[in-house]
């Protein structure tokens, strides 16, 4: 019932910018945390970034870090993801996923419960 969908994937040259969205329904009375994770090979899921439901706190591994927000909009239900200065180590799927906890961010794939089907990222040189 609680539904995901990316969108916003695309070839971009590297130092290029792209915009991720994430639309999420069926979660009430509020969306909880949502994460994304990317997956570039057989090695699977890695934690990208991910926000509170509240907007107030917000994580990234430290590899995007001063180059992709996660950001939310709870009117509409949408979770954004701004990746700028990409950098071809960045291609990969890149996946929302939502959880049932609110308040803090998990880091693994198994602290979410719900995912979307994933929206392809190339950054080429």
């Amino acid at each position: 019932q609680v539904q995901l969908a990316e969108s916003g994937g695309g070839s971009v040259q590297v130092w290029g910018s792209l915009r991720l969205s994430c639309v999420a329904s069926g979660l009430r009375p509020n969306m909880g945390a949502i994460g994304w994770f990317r997956q570039a090979s057989a090695d699977g899921r890695s934690f990208v970034a991910g926000i509170t439901r509240d907007g107030e706190n917000s994580d990234y591994r430290d590899s995007v870090k001063g180059r992709f927000t996660v950001s939310r909009d709870d009117v509409k239900n949408m979770v954004y993801l701004q990746m700028n200065s990409l950098k071809p180590e960045d291609t990969a799927v890149y996946y929302c996923a939502a959880s049932h906890v609110s308040s803090w961010v998990g880091v693994f794939p198994r602290d979410y419960d719900y995912w979307g089907q994933g929206t392809q990222v190339r950054v080429y040189l």
